[in-house]
């Protein structure tokens, strides 16, 4: 897992908030492989301090708060920090309107006073909403369904009034299905809404059965088709942004593998990787959830260089499953 830096390599100070979550943990860790310098700035309201990889200074605070911690020795900001669950999103948008808007509006402002002019923002897929076509690029139509995905797409539009008032250099990386681990560093939601780590669940005994919400749908076996990319491989888009970040530009791309998997696929593939039986249960559909959502990584592979190097799903189950196991000791 850990990489030696080249002598040649320069050596850069970074701010990863949202570090001790799962993506930001993971490129904290990638980071310090590469030599850098890595400060986590994360209010643990969703993070683990033992995320926070060895190695890391820590601060535990708010990016509302980000004035007082950055300085003008950062080089870039890495922005994870957010609240992420769509159903909380819909009952509690105001949360979602403070933190992840008001949040990153304040980080702004931060980055401004102190001169730190360069940024990766964490975005994701669901600025896109319910998408019309098959293999969703960056011109896609963005029509976010809730106000998660709002208000992730509200702060894309502020990235790039500030790259073109001000000159930042950014690049906003629209994640799809994000799985697997890397080493000690993994998914640990709570409460958990993603399918590999509920399906996990079920194989450790922890739920009785894996719920399939539809199979009636045009795939080929009738559940929702979904991309999955590897939190290593994600991990490493972010490196290769913090290198293709121009100032004055504000870069758009989607991370994804480019093929999808069912979810009935994926539980076949627990079953292999893990040996045990995963019950199922057909519940009805779920409002808004499409067919098929795959990613178009074609401007990823273009712009930043990055391909990823991870797509095979049982093996990003098994990274995953060898992290769930080693959390429950």
């Amino acid at each position: 897992m850990s990489k030696t830096p080249s002598s040649a390599t320069p050596i850069f100070k970074y701010m990863v908030t949202g570090g001790a979550g799962y993506v930001g943990s993971v490129v904290a860790a990638h980071l310090l492989e590469a030599g850098h310098e890595v400060t986590v700035l994360d209010d643990l309201s969703t993070g683990f301090r033992e995320g926070v990889p060895a190695g890391a200074a820590f601060i535990e605070g708010r990016i509302q708060d980000a004035e007082q911690y950055l300085d003008p020795s950062y080089d870039a900001v890495l922005h994870f920090a957010a609240f992420s669950q769509v159903g909380e999103s819909v009952v509690n948008p105001a949360k979602y309107w403070d933190n992840n808007v008001g949040g990153t509006l304040a980080l702004l402002g931060a980055m401004r006073t102190h001169g730190v002019r360069k940024l990766v923002f964490s975005s994701t897929a669901a600025t896109y909403g319910e998408p019309t076509e098959d293999l969703l690029t960056e011109e896609s139509a963005t029509r976010p369904t809730n106000p998660y995905g709002a208000s992730k797409l509200a702060v894309d539009h502020m990235i790039t009034g500030e790259c073109s008032a001000h000159g930042v250099a950014a690049v906003s990386l629209r994640y799809f299905n994000v799985a697997g681990a890397y080493g000690q560093y993994g998914e640990r939601h709570d409460p958990e809404t993603h399918l590999i780590p509920l399906v996990l669940q079920v194989a450790l005994g922890e739920r009785e059965s894996i719920s399939v919400f539809g199979e009636d749908y045009p795939t080929s076996d009738g559940t929702c088709v979904r991309d999955y990319i590897h939190v290593a491989d994600l991990a490493e888009a972010h490196l290769a942004a913090l290198d293709a970040a121009t100032a004055g530009e504000h870069l758009i791309c989607n991370l994804g593998n480019g093929n999808g998997f069912s979810v009935r696929e994926v539980v076949e593939a627990v079953r292999k990787v893990t040996g045990k039986d995963i019950p199922e249960v057909v519940a009805p559909r779920r409002a808004g959830d499409p067919a098929v959502l795959v990613a178009s990584a074609k401007a990823a592979h273009d712009k930043l260089g990055w391909t990823p190097s991870r797509p095979d799903l049982e093996g990003i189950i098994a990274d995953a499953w060898n992290f769930t196991r080693a959390l429950r000791g």
